[in-house]
């Protein structure tokens, strides 16, 4: 048994736009864009969506809007994922990257909130 949950919604966005997305994505949704320390790909939108992290992600791709779900179980998980029609594209550290049906990417990866609201929120999986 494990448990996982929706943990961030991130905005792809090539790297050259990735500044003027973030400005336009904050006043859009009435956030504050703030860069993250140590992560420079990331531009955190603190309270657009509020209880899910929502940050625009600077990258060697095209556009496009991904989940990443956080579980304590990342095999599990992935494995649940897998069987319900994904298929794996790649591994970085820990963060599996999959492609659901549709084509749309999504990330695995270990918990990264709040153990307790990891706790109150994710949904126990057999």
């Amino acid at each position: 048994m494990h448990r996982s949950r929706v943990y961030a919604l991130l905005i792809d966005t090539p790297s050259p736009e990735a500044d003027r997305a973030a400005a336009f994505w904050a006043a859009a949704l009435g956030a504050t864009a703030r860069p993250l320390q140590g992560e420079e790909q990331f531009t955190s939108l603190h309270q657009a969506i509020p209880g899910l992290v929502t940050a625009v992600q600077a990258v060697d791709d095209a556009p496009r809007f991904h989940l990443d779900i956080e579980t304590d179980d990342v095999e599990a998980e992935t494995a649940r994922l897998l069987g319900l029609g994904a298929t794996q594209v790649s591994q970085w550290m820990e963060c599996r990257v999959l492609r659901a049906p549709g084509g749309h990417l999504l990330c695995v990866l270990p918990v990264e909130s709040d153990r307790e609201v990891f706790e109150a929120q994710a949904n126990t999986w057999p």
